[in-house]
């Protein structure tokens, strides 16, 4: 081999190695995850995940925090079960809020039925990493309404300063008005505090984000230990919809892994979006072995989400 093949070897392994430092790869975290929560906080990137496990050893969370989307640093136990009196089993699917130099951790706990203790908590701490410590000493939300469990809430803060809460599972997705202290809820102005917001197909993990004046409603369907896991969406003028399903936006690739779902979405700079979700490796059957990825979410130009391309590269560097 002369030397000019040998030098063209070395730079385009250089070239690899270089490629590979300048996305995130995935899963971005070592271990069994889900459920992600992605939130930008502080000039950082945040996923606070479900750690994925049995219920009855489902009893803490860990945060990942990164600079660019590529490097991510873990903060273990930011929240665990010996901080919440109430929580037994099944802590799961966060949702973090700053507000006023203080953050909120939204969780579920406990598989709750009707009867049952558990339900929606809330935890505070004054840094993103925690540790958190539950705020109300009880869950914020416990009971049944509407044939929705309370589980897999999400936080949305409008333009008008109003939070809202969208969760549940069983096929029926509630929406909530927070109280300005976001430790309590309080009636719409029609007396109404439990709206119904269920689209059709809808499952669990609603999620919902605003661009160009326009409510993007978000949500899981099929079962989430299987491979036909997925993400659809819908398109509204209000918050509180109604919400027309559009069609899926993430779901599986059978050269790549199975049962992507139960996501959230973070705006990088400009019109970048990126969606952080959970999914299952092809070598991987047990429900509970899922890790957590990041790939681009795109728009077209009327405004609707392009399917999006699940990947093994993950996502290119994107500073803050």
């Amino acid at each position: 081999m002369n030397i000019r093949i040998r030098l063209i070897i070395v730079l385009l392994g250089m070239t690899t190695i270089v490629s590979a430092q300048q996305r995130s790869g995935n899963p971005i975290a070592e271990g069994w995850y889900a459920d992600p929560e992605a939130v930008v906080m502080d000039g950082r990137y945040w996923v606070f995940p479900t750690y994925s496990a049995e219920y009855d050893k489902q009893l803490h969370f860990d945060a990942f925090s990164s600079k660019d989307l590529v490097k991510w640093k873990k903060h273990p136990r930011v929240l665990t079960s010996e901080n919440v009196s109430w929580a037994r089993r099944a802590m799961w699917a966060p949702a973090v809020v700053k507000k006023d130099g203080r953050y909120y951790f939204f969780f579920s706990a406990n598989d709750v039925h009707e009867g049952e203790v558990g339900g929606i908590g809330v935890a505070v701490s004054r840094k993103p990493q925690g540790p958190y410590k539950d705020a109300l000493g009880r869950p914020l939300i416990q009971h049944i309404v509407n044939g929705a469990q309370p589980i897999d809430q999400y936080v949305f803060l409008d333009d008008d300063g109003q939070y809202y809460m969208y969760y549940g599972g069983w096929g029926h997705c509630n929406v909530v008005r927070l109280a300005d202290d976001l430790l309590s809820i309080v009636p719409f102005p029609d007396g109404e505090t439990y709206k119904e917001v269920t689209p059709e197909h809808y499952v669990e993990g609603p999620f919902m984000l605003k661009r160009g004046g326009k409510y993007y409603f978000m949500w899981s369907e099929g079962g989430w230990g299987g491979a036909n896991y997925c993400v659809s969406y819908a398109i509204s003028d209000s918050p509180l919809g109604p919400f027309r399903r559009i069609g899926k936006i993430l779901e599986q690739d059978p050269q790549v892994a199975t049962g992507a779902g139960h996501h959230s979405v973070i705006k990088g700079r400009g019109d970048n979006w990126y969606i952080v979700y959970h999914r299952r490796p092809l070598t991987e059957t047990a429900a509970n072995s899922r890790v957590v990825c990041i790939d681009r979410m795109e728009f077209d130009e009327n405004g609707h989400i392009k399917p999006v391309k699940i990947t093994n590269e993950g996502v290119e560097k994107a500073p803050r």
